[in-house]
């Protein structure tokens, strides 16, 4: 099934289990690429990017970049996309990225990885064509996302589904 032919109606129809939030991404095609900052006397340094790691660690390059700011607690979900990647990067703040493998054909369909993301801990994500995703915003006042997508940004790629269509109960923090 191509991605613009996903409906919210067969999304509340599928099974989805979710994985072990301790444990490395198991949704296929995913990358999750610990960074290293180097912090001096003066501050610190941390490589966002660096067209190595789409050989190494198999990410593409880059042909679009933006960073995108998100208030404290607002949920933005639910989008994919059936052409291009996205690879993004936490500069500022804490987020929760819940990642839903659709993708009809692969063996990981139904599988779906809750990162965490955040300046302490910096990394980059990179989420192929296909897997839906969204984010919610852990810190206050805001986090800071960087992306760098594979292809340009084109409205007719962005496949967006409203927030409360399924998996409601993934949003972190869950109080006991």
């Amino acid at each position: 099934m191509k991605p613009s032919e996903v409906t919210a109606e067969w999304l509340k129809q599928q099974s989805f289990t979710l994985q072990n939030i301790y444990k490395p991404p198991t949704i296929e095609g995913v990358v999750y690429k610990q960074l290293n900052p180097i912090p001096d006397g003066r501050g610190d340094l941390i490589e966002l990017w660096s067209s190595a790691w789409s050989d190494a660690a198999n990410f593409v390059q880059p042909t679009h970049c933006y960073q995108s700011g998100t208030d404290y607690g607002v949920v933005k979900c639910w989008h994919l996309h059936e052409v291009h990647t996205d690879q993004m990067t936490v500069t500022r703040g804490k987020i929760q990225i819940v990642l839903v493998d659709i993708r009809t054909d692969s063996p990981t369909f139904g599988h779906i990885n809750s990162i965490f993301m955040c300046t302490e801990k910096p990394a980059i994500l990179k989420i192929p064509a296909g897997i839906m995703h969204g984010w919610k915003c852990l810190s206050i006042p805001e986090v800071l996302v960087v992306n760098f997508q594979s292809h340009p940004y084109d409205p007719k790629d962005e496949i967006k589904f409203p927030y409360n269509t399924v998996l409601t109960d993934v949003w972190e923090p869950k109080n006991a």
